[in-house]
């Protein structure tokens, strides 16, 4: 009898644990959100940016985080933040931007070679005799007017 109870019971555990609700995106209109997940804890968002217009903006002021403490000898290699109902995650590829913090991504900046951000489709691939593939930023378009 007690292990039918037992059984219940964990059956049951199982069954709310699967009902927990997954972290969702504040829809806040131009804040952008910098995301902490402590282990064992429930996902904290803390602001760090207002009347950002853009996601790639929010994206812009993470990555700026990340290289400030850096800076001050930290080890970051990713920053998750959140910005009107998406996730931003910023790592060494680049930037990728999602729905959910574990669901699909959809990579939406590369880094450079000297590790800027720049949109994939700026990003000339040149193959060299060797076979290695080298990236390079496009160059920068000329002025529209002549500079002295």
């Amino acid at each position: 009898m007690s292990r039918s109870i037992t059984i219940a019971l964990l059956a049951a555990g199982w069954a709310a644990a699967g009902c927990a609700q997954p972290a969702r995106a504040p829809f806040d209109p131009g804040v952008c959100f910098a995301v902490e997940r402590p282990e064992g804890e429930d996902v904290v968002f803390n602001v760090l940016a207002r009347d950002q217009a853009q996601v790639e903006m929010c994206a812009a002021r993470l990555e700026e985080m990340r290289l400030r403490f850096n800076r001050m000898g930290g080890s970051r290699r990713e920053v998750t933040g959140a910005f009107q109902g998406q996730f931003i995650f910023v790592d060494g590829r680049g930037v990728s931007f999602s729905r959910s913090l574990d669901g699909p991504r959809f990579f939406a900046l590369a880094r450079t070679g000297d590790g800027r951000l720049a949109v994939p489709g700026a990003i000339e691939r040149d193959i060299t005799e060797l076979g290695v593939i080298v990236e390079e930023a496009a160059p920068p378009a000329p002025p529209p007017f002549p500079v002295d």
